[in-house]
């Protein structure tokens, strides 16, 4: 029997785009020839991963997972719609968000863990590619606990427990009751899905993104003709507007259309008895900020033919 290396195992795996697990047990099974590997692997249909990684995958799942204290979130793409519907990756979505709440991990650190049957995360995701036959990618991971209180999630527009098309996580640092804070905590998470905040508090808005604001604002104030003194009072009070669209704790709760956040939170620590620190939040929608490919069929068609 042939001596199965590291670094074979890391060729055929950079040949054939596999797994590392299935890699090294094409190795073994061709006793170390990597021809024959790849062969294995072709007939295992395991290398069809590396064809499919370009494909742009926008669409999946988005899954979080919570106990307690802590919960994790995240992003698994694929292409269509057709495989978030499928069951297996359905499962696969809430286990490696389950593997997130116990390891915190970025998404190179969650690749590396080990999956419920023994395979790392990144070689189960790489099965899944070769069995269903579309690239996926495990996009983006996070993770949110507090010392004492709860993080409730919630998940908008459901295809199964604990993944849909939005996921938020809510973390609510108290010593009050827990199943309360549960309670307000899965509201204020609604209010995320619905209202999609940038940002917690007015200081945790984007410098940039602030300073473009109030470069926009200044120029449409100076359309007016008013003195440069007049122009940065009307600037700041339109700052104010702005702060209520982006910012958490300035919104108006969607709940019952009238309060603050920060009021919800105020009036949450007096009924419990105990301070509510509202300490972050986390929202996921599926696919923001991939740009889609529109494909042209007819133009497609009329390329080959050509």
């Amino acid at each position: 029997m042939a001596e199965i290396t590291a670094t074979m195992v890391k060729d055929l795996r950079e040949k054939t785009g596999a797994g590392m697990m299935d890699c090294k047990k094409a190795l073994t099974e061709a006793n170390g020839d990597m021809e024959a590997a790849v062969d294995w692997l072709r007939k295992k249909g395991l290398s069809a991963a590396a064809k499919k990684s370009g494909r742009v995958a926008a669409d999946g799942l988005v899954g979080v997972a919570a106990s307690g204290n802590k919960a994790a979130i995240v992003e698994i793409n694929a292409e269509t719609d057709f495989v978030a519907r499928n069951e297996a990756f359905q499962n696969f979505v809430l286990e490696v968000a389950k593997i997130a709440l116990n390891t915190g991990a970025d998404v190179e650190g969650l690749k590396t863990k080990q999956h419920l049957d023994g395979m790392t995360v990144e070689d189960k995701l790489t099965h899944h590619i070769a069995t269903i036959g579309e690239n996926m990618t495990i996009r983006r991971v996070a993770h949110l606990s507090v010392p004492q209180g709860i993080v409730a999630s919630y998940v908008h527009n459901a295809l199964a427990p604990s993944v849909g098309k939005i996921g938020v996580l809510v973390a609510l640092e108290s010593t009050g009751d827990a199943a309360k804070l549960q309670e307000l905590g899965k509201m204020i998470a609604m209010h995320v899905a619905a209202a999609r905040p940038e940002a917690l508090t007015i200081k945790d808005v984007d410098t940039k993104a602030l300073d473009r604001e109030r470069n926009i604002l200044a120029e449409q104030a100076r359309a007016s003709g008013k003195p440069e003194e007049i122009i940065a009072k009307m600037v700041e009070g339109r700052l104010r507007k702005y702060y209520e669209e982006v910012v958490l704790m300035e919104q108006v709760y969607v709940v019952d259309g009238e309060s603050r956040v920060a009021q919800v939170i105020e009036k949450a620590a007096k009924d419990l008895g105990a301070p509510v620190k509202l300490a972050g939040f986390v929202r996921y929608q599926l696919g923001e900020g991939i740009e889609k490919t529109q494909d042209d069929f007819a133009a497609e068609v009329a390329k080959m033919a050509s």
